[in-house]
């Protein structure tokens, strides 16, 4: 690990004015801390945010609010999370170790740098740590990696649980800056890599993710997130779903469906809502849906058997709500 400044920031403003290139702000430290130590990352300044009053979960008619300083446990166990939207509890259970969502906050989870092994080895070249280097991983060791949203730069699976719960929720961030404060949907948010897998979300220099807002859906109480990995517990999907489903009279009024562990980014799958909105909840009209949502996928030598993992993902999901 490279020498580095600390500062520990009393408020928003004071954190801002010491924000910008070289800097990274500290919250629990579960990516940050193992990045610097692989000297992944190298910031020349760290600022501890945990003191800004970045906190709370609330809900009103309009939906739920979660702080970006709360922590992963805290959330997943939080009445409001648990009972009304428990597609986000799930994916926050089954995220880490114990002891890491004890640490590490919401906004950080969401931040959290990409788990392909070229990325955290500075030995090989990633077109993601430092442009132009390649991507080994096109030609190399790819089971774990992405089949939705890749191009011949990256093909690195997105790592965050929290974050495909979300965007099936349609959730939104918000983002404060010295130029003021943003909100943008998490969906938007989360950037294809392209020619330029270097950046991959739209945050500012400087910026500060301030808080997460699920909009008001009733029927979000009847949601799950699945995941299949290769064991039970602290281990990335290889692929997963995150399922709301409006269920009346045996008949799919609304769905909501994004998968991860397939996906450069969470991969929201609009073409299986479609093909499921007005249908019986059967199995075949749930396997039928589930063709759709390898479309477009590119495969690579290791990872084809994600086409069919994801969807017997979905349609278990699926099965699994629709009881």
């Amino acid at each position: 690990m490279r020498p580095f400044d600390y500062a520990a920031p009393q408020s928003v403003s004071q954190a801002l004015a010491g924000g910008g290139a070289g800097t990274a702000y500290l919250a629990g430290g579960t990516t940050l801390v193992d990045l610097m130590k692989l000297e992944v990352m190298t910031p020349r300044r760290v600022l501890d945010i945990n003191r800004l009053p970045l906190r709370g979960v609330s809900a009103d008619r309009t939906g739920l609010q979660i702080g970006a300083l709360e922590r992963m446990s805290d959330v997943a166990r939080h009445p409001l999370v648990a009972t009304g939207y428990p597609v986000i509890a799930e994916a926050l259970l089954r995220s880490a170790s114990p002891q890491l969502r004890n640490m590490a906050s919401i906004g950080g989870n969401l931040l959290q740098r990409v788990r392909c092994g070229y990325f955290r080895d500075t030995g090989t070249g990633c077109n993601k740590r430092e442009p132009g280097s390649g991507c080994p991983a096109v030609h190399g060791e790819n089971r774990g990696h992405a089949i939705l949203g890749t191009s011949d730069a990256c093909v690195a699976t997105h790592p965050s649980d929290l974050a495909v719960a979300l965007v099936a929720l349609d959730a939104r961030v918000g983002l404060t800056g010295r130029g003021g404060s943003r909100e943008v949907r998490l969906a938007d948010f989360y950037l294809l890599p392209g020619d330029t897998p270097e950046r991959e979300h739209d945050l500012r220099p400087g910026e500060l993710v301030t808080r997460v807002t699920v909009p008001a859906l009733p029927w979000a109480a009847r949601s799950a997130y699945l995941k299949i990995r290769d064991r039970q517990s602290y281990e990335f999907a290889l692929a997963s779903a995150a399922v709301a489903l409006d269920l009346r009279d045996g008949t799919i009024r609304d769905v909501r469906v994004a998968v991860g562990g397939v996906g450069t980014r969470p991969w929201r799958l609009p073409a299986v809502e479609e093909a499921l909105r007005g249908r019986p909840a059967r199995p075949e009209v749930f396997e039928a849906a589930a063709e759709r949502a390898v479309d477009g996928a590119r495969p690579l030598t290791h990872n084809l058997f994600k086409t069919t993992l994801v969807r017997r993902t979905i349609v278990r999901a699926l099965t699994n709500l629709a009881g």
